[in-house]
């Protein structure tokens, strides 16, 4: 895993951004298109803002997977991932071939669903995030490292669920989802190149775990020291912890 340090949020988003750039484009290229995979929340903000304003790109050739999303979730909650990528990717795109949202108010069939979707379009490009509880996408500790299931339907812990309450996305921990639709670590760690933005010194102590730590799945994230190509954004603060 290749570590970029940044002095600020926004100078670590355009440095991720202009790499998802770079390896969407080559992608484009060479295969003649791209299929991607993106994160939400507050740590791909600036990633996402720098990737849409980047010129060059035939969105017309790129598919979307979303990563994660709450169950029962409606898609107008503030906290909605779909609503998030609508108004953050989606609507600033143009004509984007496809994008596969998870709608997880029946969750045991679109994990069926979108399995036999992205099963048939290999990743390219991974754009992920790293809680503070070392989760990847949704898939908090102890992860399950084993399951080939694409999609999944897991318990989020309480380190996680008050990391969104934390973040603004809920009034209180009592409204916060308990399990929500993730894909799978075997299916993030299939994709041929991931990019992972993680800002904000509450993530420091994750970061070095990940980075430092040994592989387990009580760090999820820490399996990303395993994937051949694999680039970590960091801001000053994320790093503080890093020896």
């Amino acid at each position: 895993m290749e570590k970029f340090v940044y002095k600020t949020p926004q100078e670590l988003g355009q440095a991720a951004a202009a790499q998802a750039a770079k390896l969407i484009r080559a992608t484009i290229e060479n295969k003649g298109q791209a299929n991607i995979i993106l994160a939400t929340g507050t740590s791909q903000f600036e990633t996402l803002k720098a990737l849409t304003e980047t010129s060059g790109i035939d969105w017309s050739k790129v598919t979307m997977f979303h990563l994660d999303e709450y169950i029962g979730i409606d898609i107008t909650h503030p906290a909605s991932f779909r609503k998030y990528l609508k108004e953050r990717f989606i609507e600033k795109t143009e004509n984007l071939n496809a994008a596969y949202l998870i709608n997880a108010n029946d969750s045991v069939a679109e994990c069926e669903r979108l399995g036999r979707i992205i099963s048939g379009n290999p990743i390219d490009v991974a754009l992920v995030g790293i809680g503070e509880n070392g989760h990847l996408a949704f898939n908090d500790p102890p992860a399950d490292f084993e399951t080939e299931k694409p999609y999944i339907i897991v318990d989020l812990d309480e380190k996680c669920r008050m990391q969104q309450l934390g973040e603004g996305w809920f009034e209180t921990l009592q409204h916060v989802p308990k399990q929500a639709i993730s894909m799978g670590i075997r299916q993030i760690m299939s994709s041929e190149h991931i990019i992972v933005s993680v800002p904000d010194r509450r993530k420091a102590q994750a970061v070095k775990d990940t980075l430092e730590g040994k592989i387990t799945n009580i760090c999820p994230a820490s399996i990303l020291q395993n994937h051949p190509s694999c680039k970590i954004f960091l801001d000053e603060p994320a790093a503080s912890l890093l020896s």
